[in-house]
């Protein structure tokens, strides 16, 4: 009690988000048990994972008041945790596995948090976006994660084809039931020869990560039950060529404000272009003004 009490002067008042581990307890960091032994109030997506997580590490609660926050009682709850922070309290937010707002409720709060003029900070930690991320081999230079693909086969589809010549390495959670369906739509709407990974319950005992084309991977998880928590990753188009209007108009547009050099480079990035050709179209159209 006495250690809760002296710690909880060392928190801010403010909003405190908390990254939690996504499968080993012991990727919490120090800082965010911090946070949780010493704040005012805690929020948690799922109190009993937050709870069980606290008595792992030996964090007591200490009457403490402990309220649920998710998708369903987020209009109910979230007038609760603003009326805290106006009385000048310091509120802790935890997801209930990684960081919050990333396919998690804590969007709505946070905005609301801002909005109303209260201070909003994190503990960073553990991401199964970025867990997945390092071990796939695949580039990391540029990103983009796109959450949960559609249930149903034809919106997945359109989902999919929306994503199709973005020049960055797509980054998708998705329930292990319709893991075999995802990648099946995948090679329709992407290709086969596109490489993947796909991710398995990351950090816990029975972490697995598999790599091989969109088509391999359809053969090594067709009709084949898995469970656990998975993220599959998937490589940009390296065949994607712009047509030869696309990267002069593109390179027109960046030379009015840029250096050839400047603007052949972000046309090349942009458009999944080797730098060196673009760089001479650059040239060709400043040496025809």
């Amino acid at each position: 009690m006495m250690q809760a009490k002296s710690l909880a002067k060392t928190v801010p008042p403010g909003l405190h988000f908390i990254a939690t581990p996504i499968g080993a307890a012991r990727d919490i960091t120090l800082r965010a048990l911090d946070i949780l032994a010493g704040s005012d109030v805690l929020a948690a997506e799922d109190t009993r994972t937050l709870r069980h997580l606290m008595e792992i590490h030996g964090v007591a609660l200490n009457g403490r008041p402990l309220w649920a926050y998710h998708d369903h009682n987020g209009e109910a709850v979230r007038p609760r945790i603003l009326a805290a922070l106006a009385e000048g309290k310091s509120v802790a937010y935890a997801s209930e596995a990684g960081t919050p707002l990333v396919a998690d409720p804590g969007y709505q709060l946070s905005k609301a948090a801002i909005a109303a003029g209260h201070v909003v900070l994190a503990a960073p930690g553990p991401s199964a976006v970025l867990a997945a991320l390092t071990v796939s081999g695949l580039p990391s230079d540029k990103f983009m994660f796109v959450g949960f693909p559609p249930n149903t086969s034809a919106a997945r589809l359109s989902f999919l084809s929306e994503m199709a010549q973005i020049p960055a390495t797509l980054v998708f959670y998705e329930s292990p039931k319709r893991l075999s369906k995802l990648l099946t739509d995948m090679v329709s709407s992407l290709g086969e020869e596109r490489r993947a990974v796909v991710c398995r319950e990351l950090t816990k005992k029975f972490e697995e990560t598999t790599r091989g084309t969109l088509g391999e991977l359809v053969g090594v998880f067709d009709s084949v039950a898995i469970k656990g928590e998975i993220v599959v990753l998937v490589d940009r188009d390296h065949k994607v060529k712009a047509d030869p209007i696309t990267v002069e108009t593109a390179l027109r547009s960046a030379l009015a404000q840029m250096s050839v050099k400047d603007a052949a480079a972000m046309v090349a990035e942009s458009l999944a272009l080797p730098r060196r050709d673009v760089y001479q179209v650059a040239l060709n159209i400043v040496k025809d003004r």
